[in-house]
């Protein structure tokens, strides 16, 4: 970008968006966003994470569920916000950098790329659980590591061939697996087994006598909404970003939590008993397999099974596509090595990056156990949504000086909704307990060991632009 450019943007005589070009294809129409963001958060949410809230909370997981969505709403609208103004890929480390400088950007970053790339290492340890139940039913042995391994370089090699591929590979599993799971649902309702008690009052009964055990279980849950940001982190290959974003992000946002509360209730409502629970009394990885197992057939439990290993493969394609940006975004900058931000010369993905961080996934998987694992990238969640909640307040109050942010969706209710979000956000951390803040002090000690040992010498601040 040369000088006179540089001034004229600086000056508002014309619009940052259509100041730079990008090697990236915007490629993404509005119902492809929808589809991203919808196939990442699904998987282990839906999945896996239910069991684990029903540990802590029993049958009235659906409100955990809800209050989550509640929470996460603030953080979507700042994010909205913030995307129409800056689509670029990096997505919240891009409006954290902008709004707070280098140092906080550079910790931003390298948490979200940890939160993104450990919610899919999750959704693919999760599947294990579904495959085992496939393979006991069909009396094969089978090596979970071995199988969780392959499905890992099947996503990296699908990411490195890019964004096209990567949604021509989910469209078609995310629509079999909800109507399946929909379509069960139904039927359960008009069982005459189904309590439509049961979930309501284990709700209000632990509301009314144990909150925190709400407020545990929706901090857990959180990471179930992780997807949405993607769209985001992906804001560089959408088409008409300044409107599909902010848009996206929303109807993504009420359809994950409709079904998150719809499908949970009637689980919950359809079997009596600690059925979540393993022998030992741990939480199972298949619920979901477990439910239909019980109120359709055996059957009907391995085919929606080998449709959760699809799924849950198909979230974890999503979740490497988005952290591989992160990395992607800081190169730009000069925060981190400058091969990171290189892209190939076929594909047009910047194939680094993927290869990067696949390989800390494997370690992830290898090394972490899976509660961990959850509790780990809800906490960064959390700390992220508060920051980019900061963020909307800092730059609005900014905006004489950085004649750039001119985003053309506004966050309705500023700032209570930010104020609201930020609160609410910081609650959960301290609800999570320890390992979620450790995970954060290890963030933040990476983040500026990285800056000072690398990015502060090579950091060049550039203006936010359209890729």
């Amino acid at each position: 970008m040369t000088l006179k450019t540089a001034n004229k943007i600086l000056s508002g005589e014309i619009n940052l968006v259509d100041a730079v070009k990008t090697k990236i294809e915007r490629s993404l129409s509005l119902i492809g966003v929808i589809i991203v963001t919808v196939a990442a958060s699904i998987g282990s949410g839906l999945f896996v994470l239910p069991s684990f809230a029903a540990a802590i909370m029993g049958p009235g997981i659906w409100l955990a569920f809800l209050l989550a969505g509640i929470v996460f709403l603030p953080g979507t609208l700042s994010k909205s916000e913030l995307a129409s103004a800056m689509p670029s890929n990096g997505g919240a480390y891009v409006y954290v950098e902008r709004s707070f400088g280098p140092l906080i950007g550079t910790i931003s970053g390298l948490g979200l790329w940890a939160s993104f790339l450990l919610k899919s290492a999750f959704a693919l340890i999760g599947f294990s659980a579904y495959m085992y139940a496939v393979t006991e039913y069909l009396d094969v042995t089978a090596n979970a590591t071995l199988l969780i391994m392959i499905a890992l370089v099947l996503i990296t090699v699908l990411n490195i061939f890019g964004i096209k591929k990567v949604k021509a590979f989910q469209t078609p599993i995310l629509a079999l697996t909800t109507s399946l799971i929909l379509i069960i649902c139904f039927f359960q309702l008009f069982d005459a087994n189904f309590d439509f008690s049961r979930p309501m009052d284990s709700a209000i009964d632990t509301s009314r006598n144990q909150p925190i055990l709400v407020a545990e279980a929706a901090a857990l849950v959180f990471v179930a909404y992780a997807g949405i940001y993607k769209a985001g982190a992906i804001g560089g290959e959408v088409k008409e970003p300044e409107k599909n974003l902010p848009m996206g992000m929303l109807i993504s946002l009420l359809l994950i939590t409709l079904l998150y509360v719809v499908v949970t209730y009637i689980m919950m409502g359809s079997i009596e008993g600690e059925w979540w629970l393993n022998s030992d009394g741990s939480a199972r990885e298949d619920p979901i397999f477990a439910f239909v197992d019980a109120v359709a057939s055996t059957n009907v439990g391995l085919a929606l099974a080998i449709l959760a290993v699809l799924t849950m493969i198909s979230g974890a394609l999503s979740g490497l596509l988005a952290a591989s940006r992160f990395l992607f975004g800081m190169a730009k900058d000069s925060l981190l090595p400058d091969s990171m931000s290189e892209t190939n010369n076929k594909f047009e993905t910047p194939h680094w990056a993927i290869i990067i961080t696949a390989i800390t996934m494997a370690i992830s998987i290898l090394t972490l156990p899976v509660k961990d694992v959850a509790k780990l990238a809800s906490g960064f969640q959390i700390m992220v949504i508060v920051a980019l909640n900061v963020s909307v307040i800092i730059l609005r109050a900014d905006s004489e000086k950085d004649y750039w942010y001119k985003p053309t969706f506004k966050s309705p209710l500023f700032p209570w909704v930010q104020l609201i979000g930020t609160i609410a956000g910081g609650v959960l951390i301290l609800i999570m307990g320890e390992k979620a803040l450790y995970g954060a002090l290890a963030a933040i000690a990476i983040g500026v060991s990285t800056y000072f040992i690398y990015g502060k010498q090579n950091y060049k601040f550039s203006i936010p632009k359209d890729e």
